[in-house]
C-alpha cells in the first residue's frame, strides 16, 4: 500500500487547459498582470541586485527582470514553456540544480500545485544563500459570487467544482515550513464586474484556471441554467454581478547568517511596565 496522499489536482488536465488557453491568453491576462504589478512593486523595494532569476509558471513571458539579469523560465505547459524558450515542468517537481538562481518569481499557478509545501521547500532550495522569493495566488475568498451561484443552482450540498483556497494565514505558515527567512504573506483585493456568469467563465477558462480537481463532476443543463440565473440575480450596479479576487504576495528569502536575527528572548533592556509608564 502506498504512502503517497492522493492528488487534489489532475496533472494532465492542468497541462491541457494550459496549452488550450495559450493561443488567447493575451485576451484574458489582466489577474496575472495585476500580480506582476504587484511582484515589482515588492522588487522595487529591494536595494540589490539580481543577475539569476526564475520565472516559475512564465505564461506568455509577461515578467520584465531587472536589466541585465539572466532569465530561465518554466511552466507546467507545452505552450507557454515553448513560448519562452521556456522548461516544461511542474512547481513540485523543478529540475534545477540547488543555488541556481538569487531571485525566483511566481505568479498565478501556486493555487494549482498538488504539493505545495514541496514546492515551496524547492524553491527554498533553488535560491542561493539570501536570495529572494517573490510570489502571488489567487488566494481564499476569491470567487465568491460564483461560489454563491453554485449553492443556489445545487441546493445543500453541491459538488466539488472549485478548487480549495488558502488563506494568507496559512501562506505565510507554509513558507515558514519551507524554511524561508524574514516570511511575509499579505493580501490585495481585485474587484471585476461581469454582466453574465458567460464572461466570467470565459475568462477562467482563457486565464487557465478552470476546474482541474482530479474528481471532477459535469455540470448539467439544468445546474448551469440555475447557476447562470443565480448569478445574474446577484448584479447590482448597471446590472453587473460584482466578483472578488483575492491576491495571496508572499515574501521570503533564503536563509543566510548576514540577514537580520530576531532579538534573544529576555534580552530587553527595559521593561513593558516602564514604557507604559506604570
Amino acid at each position: 500500500m502506498s504512502d503517497t496522499p492522493p492528488e487534489i489536482f489532475d496533472r494532465a488536465a492542468r497541462r491541457l487547459r494550459r496549452d488550450r488557453a495559450a493561443p488567447g491568453y493575451a485576451e484574458h491576462e489582466f489577474l496575472r498582470a495585476t500580480m506582476l504589478d504587484g511582484i515589482a512593486e515588492r522588487l522595487d523595494a529591494v536595494t540589490r541586485d539580481f543577475t539569476d532569476i526564475l520565472d516559475l509558471g512564465c505564461f506568455d513571458g509577461a515578467f520584465v527582470a531587472p536589466p541585465g539579469a539572466r532569465v530561465a523560465r518554466c511552466d507546467p505547459g507545452f505552450a507557454f514553456a515553448s513560448r519562452t524558450a521556456g522548461v516544461q515542468a511542474d512547481e513540485d517537481r523543478l529540475p534545477f540544480a540547488d543555488a541556481s538562481f538569487d531571485l525566483v518569481v511566481s505568479a498565478g499557478v501556486l493555487d494549482q500545485v498538488n504539493d505545495l509545501p514541496g514546492a515551496l521547500s524547492l524553491i527554498r532550495r533553488v535560491l542561493r544563500p539570501d536570495g529572494l522569493f517573490l510570489g502571488a495566488f489567487v488566494g481564499a475568498g476569491s470567487l465568491s459570487a460564483l461560489r454563491g451561484a453554485l449553492r443556489v443552482a445545487e441546493g445543500e450540498r453541491p459538488a466539488a467544482r472549485l478548487h480549495p483556497q488558502i488563506d494568507v494565514r496559512s501562506a505565510g505558515d507554509l513558507l515558514m515550513r519551507a524554511g524561508f527567512a524574514l516570511p511575509v504573506a499579505d493580501i490585495e483585493t481585485l474587484d471585476v464586474r461581469y454582466r453574465d456568469l458567460g464572461r466570467l467563465l470565459g475568462d477562467l477558462r482563457g486565464m487557465a484556471a478552470g476546474n482541474i480537481l482530479t474528481h471532477r463532476q459535469p455540470l448539467t443543463a439544468g445546474i448551469l441554467a440555475r447557476t447562470f440565473a443565480a448569478f445574474g440575480d446577484a448584479a447590482s450596479e448597471g446590472d453587473r454581478t460584482r466578483e472578488t479576487f483575492q491576491i495571496v504576495f508572499l515574501t521570503g528569502w533564503s536563509p543566510d547568517p548576514s540577514q537580520p536575527k530576531p532579538a534573544r528572548r529576555g534580552s530587553a533592556t527595559a521593561s513593558l511596565g516602564a514604557a507604559l509608564g506604570r
